[in-house]
């Protein structure tokens, strides 16, 4: 994969420049010497800051805490919405908020005006995303589009085609991100995953993934789920976490190929799901820094990576995971920038993982490097989304 590319440039830089020192290649001639009359050099340039690095810098350490979380709230109340979204250690803003069931009531105009409700700052809009990926998990119940399993038999172009109303259908309601690229292979059709999947083999879901991607562009943000692949970890991760021994070259071999397409197609959001394999790390890929290493160094993926729920974890019956607000310090340390909360989530929940992620900062358990860089990913997505809006 993009390993075997690196390998190959490798190959030919080292092959230039044994050309270049070979018997028989005509000497280089030595420079001569004009020091006397080379003028002084000039001053260096003041390196120029993005503006994505100037607003992070402009951010304390508790608004770039709120900033990485992604929280929910059970309700279409408008102050109680607003109060959430203002709920982190002092009144920081919450990056993000993801819409649920319980804040789908009515029709498009009625989530939109949610939507309203939890961007507190128009100039620089909230991740507002949702599960959307059509069929068996629809939260717009106008969607009557095919997803997962009816998509199957279809061709990709139909698959992009779907995806781009899907965008459309999303946009209008208000949300900006869309959790809906499943990239996983089920194994069989028993799976719980066999009807959400794009692709039931790994070049059949990489064209149908890399489609999906490529209709909602340019419309609402793109997230591939759930990395490094749920099909080859036997179980549901809403009641556990589901563990395989399959091995790294394995994965790289199938379950990797459609995420790596998602990536190559333009995906904006990487989920890491809640698995463990095992060959590969003992621990959930959601906590674990060498899948975040594989996600980046492997398959060039430079968005923003963000957790499945972390309530899933934190009720997998593993006492170690019980801890919201450990199981989000963890997160982002492996390289998460972005933590979700959705499942025992309250309206202290959100405020509760970002005032542990400051304390973390401020007494060394997460590095403040870290903890920036995560914001900045998130910051990258929030300005383009700005940009977007003022543009139109």
């Amino acid at each position: 994969m993009r390993s075997a590319i690196r390998g190959t440039a490798v190959a030919a830089v080292a092959v230039m420049l044994l050309v270049g020192c070979a018997p028989g290649a005509a000497p280089s001639m030595p420079e001569p010497d004009r020091s006397a009359s080379a003028p002084p050099p000039s001053p260096s340039a003041t390196p120029t800051v993005s503006p994505v690095d100037a607003a992070v810098d402009r951010m304390s350490t508790a608004e770039q805490a709120a900033s990485v979380v992604m929280g929910h709230l059970p309700t279409t109340d408008p102050a109680a919405l607003r109060e959430f979204m203002a709920s982190g250690p002092g009144g920081a803003a919450l990056g993000g908020f993801i819409l649920m069931g319980a804040n789908i009531a009515g029709d498009e105009d009625a989530v939109r005006a949610v939507a309203d409700e939890l961007t507190l700052d128009p100039a620089l809009p909230p991740l507002i995303a949702i599960d959307q990926e059509g069929g068996v998990v629809s939260r717009l119940p106008w969607d009557r589009l095919p997803g997962g399993r009816a998509l199957q038999a279809e061709d990709a172009q139909r698959t992009r085609t779907v995806f781009t109303q899907r965008a459309r259908m999303v946009q209008a309601s208000g949300a900006n991100v869309n959790l809906g690229v499943v990239a996983d292979i089920p194994r069989s059709s028993s799976s719980f995953i066999s009807s959400r999947a794009l692709g039931t083999d790994p070049d059949s879901s990489a064209a149908h993934v890399a489609a999906a991607v490529q209709g909602e562009r340019g419309i609402v943000l793109s997230t591939l789920k759930h990395f490094p692949g749920h099909g080859a970890a036997p179980g549901d991760s809403h009641h556990g976490i589901p563990g395989t021994d399959e091995s790294l070259s394995q994965w790289r071999s199938a379950d990797a190929v459609p995420f790596a397409a998602g990536i190559d197609a333009g995906a904006d959001l990487l989920m890491f799901g809640h698995l463990a394999y095992t060959a590969v790390d003992s621990a959930p890929a959601s906590l674990s820094a060498r899948w975040h290493e594989i996600a980046r160094d492997e398959l060039g993926f430079r968005g923003v990576a963000i957790t499945d729920d972390l309530g899933m974890l934190a009720s997998s019956g593993i006492d170690a995971y019980r801890d919201p607000v450990a199981n989000a310090v963890t997160a982002l340390a492996a390289g998460n920038d972005m933590v979700l909360m959705v499942a025992g989530s309250t309206a202290r929940t959100a405020a509760e993982m970002a005032a542990g992620i400051a304390r973390a900062v401020d007494d060394g358990t997460l590095p403040a490097a870290r903890l920036r860089d995560a914001a900045v990913h998130v910051m990258a997505l929030r300005m383009r989304l700005a940009d977007s809006a003022a543009a139109q």
